[in-house]
């Protein structure tokens, strides 16, 4: 069975300003980045663009490998919780992102863990990547 760790971040210049979310995907034997996946998003809060990343790296994953098991780490508490089911999804726009995740997860095992700011620059410099070409990549 394949593991692969996706490392996702999201960004907003301004909140709502222009926004981009960004990915990272490794392979959790071996370390080695098997990918790194910008999107670019538009004009969006922060939150949309770290679904957004979240959304774009659960998407190259299972392009790697459709039956993977994923460990999502991100430094949105707010993502994470929810995804996780602990947390309440009360905005609108976050329970159509939230959903579009959930479809794509389908039936692989997918876990979650905030991790610290600090310890998610990979998916940061993805999602600052997209934000200053203004493109997804």
């Amino acid at each position: 069975m394949t593991r692969l760790i996706v490392e996702a971040d999201g960004g907003s210049r301004g909140n709502p300003g222009v926004a981009a979310g960004g990915a990272v995907i490794i392979d959790a034997s071996t370390g080695e980045v098997l990918a790194e996946v910008g999107v670019f998003v538009g004009i969006a809060t922060n939150n949309v663009a770290e679904y957004n990343g979240l959304i774009a790296g659960l998407t190259r994953a299972l392009d790697i490998d459709p039956a993977a098991d994923i460990h999502v780490r991100m430094d949105s508490k707010l993502v994470v919780e929810q995804m996780s089911g602990r947390w309440k999804i009360k905005h609108p726009d976050m329970a159509v992102l939230a959903s579009r995740a959930r479809t794509l997860i389908g039936s692989n095992r997918v876990t979650f863990e905030w991790i610290p700011r600090a310890d998610n620059s990979r998916a940061d410099a993805a999602a600052n990547k997209s934000m200053d070409a203004r493109q997804s990549f």
